[in-house]
């Protein structure tokens, strides 16, 4: 993914809008370090009038986090990674050794957590 650089394109909303979209691979010091960001710019949905505000200090669309929450666990069918992170600007926010295998209780952002095989996705509920 680095070889291509900060790819764009045009992603399907679960409310059917055609948006564009971002894709950029970050890559760390070590193989823990690794971030694969996948994005919606505000303005594009702006556009499609998907409402992610509620007056939260962060911008959060139960609508968008359930479907990145799907996309995530699509990807973790064929390509395992051991945290990922949904919310506004999320990127290294935690890291798995952080969160040693456990879903925080409370949650201002959405997680999919490894364990085992199994993937368990914990959704923002602050």
């Amino acid at each position: 993914m680095t070889e291509f650089g900060h790819l764009r394109g045009q992603v399907r909303l679960p409310t059917g809008q055609l948006v564009v979209c971002g894709c950029v691979a970050i890559r760390g010091g070590d193989d823990s370090s690794d971030w694969l960001d996948f994005y919606v710019p505000v303005g594009a949905l702006n556009q499609a009038g998907l409402a992610y505000w509620d007056g939260r200090p962060f911008f959060r669309s139960e609508v968008m986090d359930e479907w990145l929450a799907a996309i995530g666990a699509e990807t973790f069918k064929s390509a395992s990674f051991s945290l990922g992170v949904i919310g506004f600007e999320v990127s290294g926010c935690t890291d798995a050794s952080t969160l040693a295998g456990k879903l925080p209780q409370t949650r201002d952002i959405g997680y999919l957590l490894p364990q085992g095989d199994v993937l368990h996705y914990g959704a923002a509920n602050t």
